[in-house]
């Protein structure tokens, strides 16, 4: 029987885990995005917008959101021990199969920790796959790739270029990897905000994120 209230659970890193449906068999792992300067870790408001959105309508899946103790793509390094004690997690707490979504950064989180022995495929939110990532961990998983038209398209806002993502997914399928590529239409980088009192303000195109991070959980889980 899966727990329907979220519960927090300090990883051995010293990073957090927030556990929606704990109990399931399958876990989906949200790791989200951080900056160049290293500053503490939150909780990211697309991911926690996904979890809540989805949690409700797959008491099958677990949905785990990590909180970085830093978040910073200059340390990069430290944000992927966060991710694989995440797993670490719910491998001891009876998950099956995993399934990496990796916002922004988080999508470099995802492929850093996607040859963990839990991992099976890897969803990327307009993900950061920078050239000099390696992409060998995804040789035989599969990758797919969801990316808003507007990213960066917009001046003075921060994101990554749907092209830069392209060239990420592209050498991950030279490099075993299989799997699709998507633009959403006029959307912005990620589903959501956080407002300073704290609640989520969600962006245009927030829906289509929502349903194709639902359409690839919902194949995910559907396998054997």
């Amino acid at each position: 029987m899966t727990r329907a209230e979220p519960r927090v659970v300090a990883l051995s890193t010293g990073a957090d885990a927030r556990i929606r449906n704990e109990g399931a068999r399958v876990a989906a792992v949200l790791v989200n995005g951080g900056t160049a300067k290293p500053v503490p870790g939150t909780w990211s408001a697309t991911s926690e917008l996904l979890a809540s959105q989805l949690a409700p309508a797959r008491p099958d899946v677990a949905f785990v959101e990590v909180r970085y103790r830093v978040k910073s793509w200059n340390e990069l390094p430290s944000c992927v021990e966060d991710a694989s004690s995440a797993l670490a997690l719910v491998s001891d707490i009876g998950v099956d199969r995993a399934l990496m979504v990796g916002f922004s950064m988080g999508g470099a989180v995802s492929v850093g920790v996607a040859g963990h022995a839990v991992v099976d495929a890897v969803l990327g939110l307009a993900p950061w796959l920078p050239d000099r990532l390696p992409v060998d961990t995804l040789a035989g998983k599969r990758l797919d790739v969801v990316h808003g038209s507007w990213d960066r398209y917009l001046p003075g806002i921060p994101g990554v270029s749907p092209a830069s993502s392209r060239r990420g997914f592209e050498r991950a399928l030279q490099a075993g990897a299989h799997g699709t590529y998507a633009l959403i239409d006029r959307a912005l980088h990620g589903a959501a905000l956080r407002r300073p009192s704290g609640r989520l303000l969600r962006l245009p195109g927030w829906r289509a994120w929502v349903e194709a991070t639902a359409a690839a959980v919902g194949r995910f889980a559907s396998q054997p």
